[in-house]
């Protein structure tokens, strides 16, 4: 097994700017590495990380969530096993698929794209991450739980400092105090709402929540609370670097942006392999329950195995010129790209498959549709190069784009 001294560090500025290199080297001479810092194994490889999701042999766990996210959220669905996290799934799951996402959210969601883009469509300039990304789908996820999009800014506020504490590698302890803070201020904003709307339900999803029951069982105050400070994390800043990462590797690849503006069906083969070659988070972590052995070396039960995502979405033993942006690569499944059978793993697989996936592409196929829509010939702004920022999640900080203003 190596040790994290033979590739640049996972917390190393070098990394933070580029991890691909790196990435690479982990694959090829180190599959495993005991990373000291973080107390954690690393595995690279997508074989390996794809075992470690799909979890058929119940040797890696969720339980590392009890000191990764539950200071922050509180008890989550997904650290959760067996039949408890099966009842669970069932009660929040069904808002996020099929007829509910159909005919209640879609509207929510194709309202919120346009009101962004009528905030600067007659600019003729824009930049992407801070006037739509960063705010669609935070705002969605606002309206669709019936809150106040007016307190998008707070939303923003904690989604952020949340990200931050569970991508907190180094342990710094600002940024831990800080979460922890977080969870205290959503719960005395959040609670009084969920025991105004247990008392008067209404249409949206926090109501549903509410009302929601599974063989009798129902969701605590604490339970809603929990879950729409997940919601609000994963689903914001998630979806946030998608739409931005999205754009970003098509108008550097301007011959498939054209395809994908004469042909919308494409949005989706866009949308999987962004998620393949620049997906937004590009870490999770496990823990083990047995011994495991992987590439590389064996590791010990009761350990913690941060999944490099990042490095396995661009192993060459499993797909063809991987470094390579390309929607139309043939080893990229997209009609499976966004259920449990992904062949990507940027949503994990398994029992704890994102459950937001479907609503994920719902946002990115209405906001890449209606940015095209008003925006035809967008470009980039003159001699500016994307570039990504973050370890834990990344995706680009900025995104400036020019383009013909919409005149009324």
């Amino acid at each position: 097994m190596a040790t994290a001294q033979q590739v640049p560090d996972i917390l190393s500025p070098e990394f933070a700017q580029n991890p691909y290199p790196a990435y690479r080297a982990m694959r090829e001479h180190s599959p495993l590495i005991w990373h000291e810092p973080t107390q954690s194994y690393l595995i690279s490889r997508y074989a390996d990380v794809e075992r470690a999701f799909k979890d058929k042999e119940s040797a890696y766990t969720t339980k590392n969530y009890e000191w990764q996210i539950e200071p922050v959220h509180g008890r989550t669905i997904i650290q959760l096993s067996g039949r408890e996290h099966a009842v669970r799934r069932a009660l929040v799951a069904p808002a996020f698929r099929g007829r509910d996402l159909q005919d209640r959210f879609l509207p929510v969601i194709e309202r919120n794209a346009r009101e962004l883009i009528d905030n600067i469509k007659h600019r003729g300039e824009a930049d992407l991450v801070d006037s739509f990304a960063t705010r669609f789908p935070v705002n969605v996820i606002a309206d669709m739980l019936g809150l106040d999009k007016a307190d998008h800014a707070r939303f923003h506020g904690w989604y952020t400092t949340v990200i931050a504490f569970l991508g907190n590698l180094s342990g710094d302890p600002e940024v831990a105090d800080a979460g922890e803070r977080t969870r205290v201020e959503f719960a005395e904003y959040m609670v009084p709402i969920i025991q105004q709307r247990r008392a008067n339900l209404g249409d949206d999803l926090l109501s549903t929540l509410c009302a929601a029951e599974v063989d009798g069982v129902q969701m605590s105050d604490e339970d809603i609370k929990a879950f729409c400070s997940l919601l609000l994390a994963a689903g914001g800043e998630t979806t946030d670097k998608a739409i931005a990462s999205i754009f970003a590797n098509l108008l550097t690849h301007p011959e498939q942006l054209a395809a994908v503006r004469e042909d919308r069906s494409l949005i989706d083969r866009a949308f999987a392999e962004t998620l393949r070659y620049t997906p937004p988070v590009h870490m999770i972590m496990r823990q083990t329950s047995a011994e495991v052995t992987v590439s590389g070396g064996t590791i010990p039960e009761g350990a913690t195995v941060t999944c490099l995502i990042g490095a396995a979405n661009r192993d060459e033993d499993r797909y063809h010129d991987p470094d390579r942006f390309d929607i139309f690569r043939d080893d990229l499944t997209t009609t499976t790209a966004f259920s449990a059978a992904a062949d990507h793993l940027a949503f994990a697989l398994g029992r704890h498959f994102c459950v937001g996936a479907l609503l994920a592409k719902a946002e990115v196929e209405i906001g890449v549709n209606q940015l095209l829509d008003a925006m035809p010939d967008m470009r980039l702004a003159d001699g500016f190069e994307p570039s990504e920022q973050g370890v834990f999640t990344r995706g680009p900080g900025s995104l400036p784009v020019r383009f013909t203003p919409v005149t009324d």
